[in-house]
């Protein structure tokens, strides 16, 4: 679904990504970790079109993102660590925005904003401006905006962030139940538990290279037999205590 070749991003002298390779099959929760600046974010916004790569390419159910953008746009969801809503519009106004904007008919459209209205618990709300709303109110309705077309592939950077304990839940089993219907959620994350809990595989990137990738028994047995994500993941990129 997700299949990344020998991409290469700079920003003048600064190699934010470098050489990564890596595809996520359908059906698969990709959690893609790393320390900060490590590259994830530049990475996932030339997964989503939003940068072009330096090299190497991005495919997206065999679209490439750069010579196909909206072939390729028209199957992906992107959650951006801040969520973006336009202020004097609505939520209902905006989530009505974007399921036109994916050409989803007035039917169609009216079932999956009521849908994810009384899934995500956005009904009180829904009729406000949007400049009115909270941080965790915003990413409610930019989550949702992001399922009304049934996205073959759902990217996503740190989509906790914000969200209370029962929201979040309630996020959580949704991007189980888009890869137990075949879709690809990519996640970038800094919370390890959130990781462990859902990804069914975990990739590393450090300094813009991606340094382990596998299971978290792969990761284990890469990291020394360390047992728990956290350790794993600070012998993997070198930033154990004392080092």
């Amino acid at each position: 679904m997700i299949s990344v070749e020998h991409l290469t991003k700079r920003f003048g002298t600064k190699v934010a990504v470098d050489d990564l390779t890596l595809h996520v099959p359908a059906g698969e929760l990709f959690a893609f970790l790393g320390p900060n600046g490590a590259g994830k974010t530049t990475t996932i916004k030339t997964l989503v079109g939003l940068l072009r790569p330096d090299a190497g390419r991005v495919l997206i159910a065999g679209h490439d993102i750069v010579r196909e953008p909206i072939a390729a746009k028209a199957v992906i969801s992107y959650i951006p660590d801040l969520p973006y809503l336009y202020d004097k519009l609505t939520g209902r106004e905006f989530l009505e925005f974007v399921g036109r904007m994916y050409g989803l008919d007035p039917a169609r459209r009216a079932e999956k904003i009521e849908r994810l209205t009384e899934r995500l618990e956005l009904g009180e709300f829904l009729d406000d401006l949007c400049e009115q709303y909270s941080h965790g109110m915003k990413q409610r309705v930019v989550i949702a905006a992001s399922l009304l077309h049934d996205p073959k592939a759902l990217i996503v950077d740190e989509p906790m962030v914000g969200l209370d304990p029962k929201t979040a839940r309630v996020v959580k089993d949704i991007f189980r139940e888009l890869v137990q219907d075949s879709a690809t959620v990519f996640m970038s994350t800094h919370t390890l538990s959130v990781a462990e809990e859902l990804a069914d595989r975990i990739g590393i990137i450090d300094r813009g290279r991606l340094v382990a990738v596998g299971t978290l028994d792969e990761l284990k047995e890469q990291a020394g037999g360390r047992r728990g994500l956290e350790e794993m993941f600070l012998k993997i990129t070198g930033r154990e205590e004392g080092r």
